[in-house]
C-alpha cells in the first residue's frame, strides 16, 4: 500500500476502531501527545552523538542516526506495527525519523528502506520498514522508493548474538532491476526500524553502493544495545 493510500485506510479505521495510544492506552491517536516524546528521546541532540558501535557510523554507512531506545512506548509501538497490524504507527514514527533526519542528517536524496523478506511481507500484509520510510520520506519532501530485495530468507536478527549477526544477512539484499536506473549517483537515506550492530544496514548499504548508488545513509526509529 502507497503513502497516497495509508492516510485514508487510516481515516476509515479511526472511524470504525478509534486507535489506542501504543504508550499509555489512552484512545485517540496511535502515539498520543503525551507519550510521542518518548519516541523521540534522541531527536534534538546534535549530530554526531557517539554511536557505542565503532569510532563512527560502521562502513560504508556515511552516517548513522536513531531516534530513542529500543525501551517503552518505541518497543511497544513497534511491536504493535510489526506483529499486531496496527499500521496507524507508521505515520508517527516516520514522521520522529524524518525529525531526527532533518535535525542530524547530513545530505540525502532519495528513501529507501531495509526491506523484509517477500514472504514475510506477504504473511503480514506489508513491510513495516517501508511504511515508516515512506512518511519518513513525505514529512522530508523526499522521494521513497522501494529499491531494494532480499534474496534469500535470514534468521530474526535478535535471534542470534552479535558475532553471527553480520553471516546471517551477508549478499542477502540486491536492488531491483528496476530501481537501478533512479539509484545511480544519488545519495540514498536508508531507513529501518531497529539497528543494534548495524549488520543488516551496512549489508543493505554495500547492495545500493555495488548497483551505483553515491552514497548511502541511515536513519532508524530506535537503537537497542
Amino acid at each position: 500500500m502507497n503513502g497516497a493510500l495509508l492516510r485514508p485506510v487510516n481515516r476509515l479505521l479511526d472511524l470504525a476502531l478509534p486507535a489506542v495510544c501504543a504508550g499509555c492506552g489512552r484512545e485517540g491517536d496511535a502515539i498520543c501527545g503525551r507519550c510521542l516524546p518518548g519516541v523521540g528521546t534522541r531527536v534534538d541532540l546534535p549530530p554526531g552523538t557517539p554511536l557505542g558501535l565503532t569510532e563512527g557510523p560502521p562502513t560504508p554507512l556515511l552516517q548513522l542516526e536513531w531516534c530513542s531506545p529500543f525501551a517503552g512506548t518505541t518497543r511497544h509501538a513497534l511491536h504493535q506495527l510489526k506483529y499486531a497490524g496496527e499500521r496507524r504507527l507508521a505515520v508517527p514514527l516516520g514522521q520522529v525519523v524524518a525529525a531526527r533526519w532533518r535535525r542530524a542528517g547530513v545530505g540525502g536524496e532519495l528513501v529507501v528502506n531495509v526491506p523484509v523478506h517477500d514472504g514475510r511481507r506477504r504473511e503480514r500484509g506489508y513491510d513495516q520498514a517501508a511504511l515508516i520510510a515512506r512518511e519518513a520520506g513525505n514529512a522530508l519532501a523526499l522521494p521513497w522508493l522501494g529499491a531494494v530485495e532480499r534474496t534469500r530468507a535470514t534468521t530474526a536478527q535478535y535471534r542470534l548474538d552479535r558475532r553471527h549477526r553480520a553471516s546471517n544477512v551477508h549478499d542477502a539484499f540486491a536492488v531491483r532491476s528496476d530501481a537501478r536506473a533512479r539509484i545511480a549517483g544519488r545519495w540514498i537515506v536508508l531507513v529501518d526500524d531497529v539497528v543494534t550492530t548495524g549488520a543488516t544496514l551496512c549489508e543493505t548499504a554495500r547492495a545500493l553502493l555495488d548497483a551505483g548508488a553515491g552514497a548511502v545513509s541511515a536513519v532508524t526509529v530506535a537503537r537497542e544495545r
